[in-house]
């Protein structure tokens, strides 16, 4: 007799291409910080083998001493854990919204980046509209070695953390190989303690106001349709450049982002749309329950 292949239910969401997988976590199930969802992020995020996603999001029961009402654990595409992500969020809040476990209106999330507040509205046509308040920014907290500066010559370049490291770069994204140009960066962080980082190219619109150009390399995925947290990045250090003001546009290949600054906090507007949801058959060797 043929023994049952184990499936783990997962639905599909992106904000602004940037697409995301949630997995609900009952009480009493998996762990949200279970070492297994490593192995199922790989999986289930291959875009051959799998569903296909750029990251994995757990969603649980929030530690009621937080002041959470849900908690959120994110995995990259190649399993690594990441703190924060500003599509993912939205993706997520989305997710609990179909599920029932909150309901529209502003809700408090717990990340590995901090607490988050969100203002979701109700799902219309399988769409919803989020406004994530993004915390407070930290700019130029994170050194740029000597290497990484040759990398870029005399461009300017800025660090800010959004519970997540960045490193923005003035470099419009049509003059950048972005391919070669990402992981060069990358690979200098990977090999100190910041565990990596996600690398932003920005420039001013040649024809409109208070709006940018964006490309990301993500830290654990590669090139990605888009990234908030990257957006939120881009924006404050082109408003310190003095490129646009307070709420700008982050134009970007899967979208336009809107961030809205003040001073040190940051606020992300943007959409989440449904696309499926599926038994995912886990593959032989990865093991869900730890």
């Amino acid at each position: 007799m043929t023994a049952a292949v184990p499936t783990v239910r997962l639905a599909k969401y992106h904000g602004l291409g940037n697409d995301f997988l949630v997995m609900i976590v009952a009480d009493g199930e998996i762990a949200p910080d279970d070492v297994s969802h490593e192995e199922l992020a790989r999986a289930s995020c291959d875009r051959h083998r799998g569903i296909g996603a750029d990251g994995l999001l757990v969603c649980s029961s929030a530690d009621v001493e937080t002041g959470a009402d849900l908690r959120m654990r994110l995995r990259n595409a190649d399993g690594s854990l990441a703190e924060m992500s500003g599509n993912g969020i939205r993706c997520f809040v989305h997710a609990a919204l179909d599920a029932g476990l909150v309901q529209p209106g502003v809700i408090v999330i717990s990340t590995d980046g901090g607490l988050r507040t969100v203002d979701a509205g109700p799902p219309i046509d399988g769409v919803v509209h989020v406004n994530v308040s993004m915390g407070t920014l930290g700019c130029d907290t994170i050194e740029i070695p000597g290497s990484v500066q040759a990398l870029i010559g005399d461009r300017r370049a800025a660090t800010v953390s959004v519970g997540n490291p960045h490193i923005v770069i003035d470099a419009h994204p049509s003059t950048v190989e972005l391919e070669t140009f990402g992981p060069a960066i990358e690979q200098w962080y990977l090999a100190s303690d910041h565990h990596g980082i996600n690398v932003e190219v920005i420039g001013a619109s040649p024809n409109e106001q208070d709006v940018i150009d964006m490309a990301v390399w993500e830290r654990g995925v590669g090139i990605t349709q888009s990234c908030g947290t990257g957006a939120v990045a881009s924006a404050a250090v082109a408003h310190a450049w003095g490129l646009v003001g307070t709420r700008s546009i982050v134009r970007q290949p899967g979208g336009d982002a809107v961030v809205v600054l003040d001073g040190a906090e940051a606020r992300l507007i943007g959409y989440s749309q449904f696309i499926c949801a599926a038994d995912f058959a886990v593959p032989p060797g990865v093991n869900i329950h730890g």
